[in-house]
């Protein structure tokens, strides 16, 4: 499955074998998995791992996470985008399209969170037809929460996510055209 989707700063595009290394930077830093569960990988493997998943996802679900990649230095900035969510009891959903980001901190403050989720909503809505897209952030998270709020998510409200012990927020986004 091939992505290219532009906007004025970034280049959304599928993920590859070639994104090993900033995926191991973004993954592997503990300040980008403050709210993630406090996680971050430790391994190239662990992160050649989440890339294969991705890619599995576009073979079995027809979409995944999209690199990201920033136009003026060709440098990765981290993935956003979409997933079909089939794995968690999410706020009483099992079955949902989620709308996320994540970022290697330099690149945090700059707006690419909001301008590279934009753009993956319009994809879900123009080209997918997607009715709706849902997604979560950390409690604690202010600035994701700020980013959902300019992508055009609607807050819905707070629950509890047993499996990461973690109250998370949960947002919805309609398809305008629909």
């Amino acid at each position: 499955m091939t992505f290219n989707i532009e906007t004025e700063r970034l280049l959304l595009r599928e993920m590859r074998d070639e994104d090993l290394d900033g995926l191991f930077t973004l993954d592997s830093n503990p300040n980008v998995h403050k709210y993630l569960g406090n996680r971050p990988i430790k391994t190239k493997a662990e992160a050649q791992t989440v890339i294969d998943s991705v890619k599995q996802q576009y073979k079995q679900r027809g979409i995944g996470r999209f690199t990201v990649i920033e136009k003026a230095t060709g440098n990765f900035v981290g993935w956003s985008g979409l997933r079909l969510n089939t794995e968690y009891n999410m706020n009483g959903f099992t079955t949902y399209y989620d709308i996320g980001y994540r970022l290697i901190e330099d690149y945090w403050g700059k707006g690419y969170a909001t301008e590279s989720g934009k753009a993956a909503a319009k994809y879900a809505f123009e080209v997918l037809n997607l009715k709706r897209l849902y997604a979560t952030t950390h409690i604690d998270n202010q600035a994701s929460h700020n980013a959902l709020l300019k992508i055009g998510l609607h807050y819905l409200n707070d629950f509890y996510f047993p499996p990461e012990k973690m109250t998370l927020r949960w947002y919805k986004i309609n398809n305008p055209k629909l």
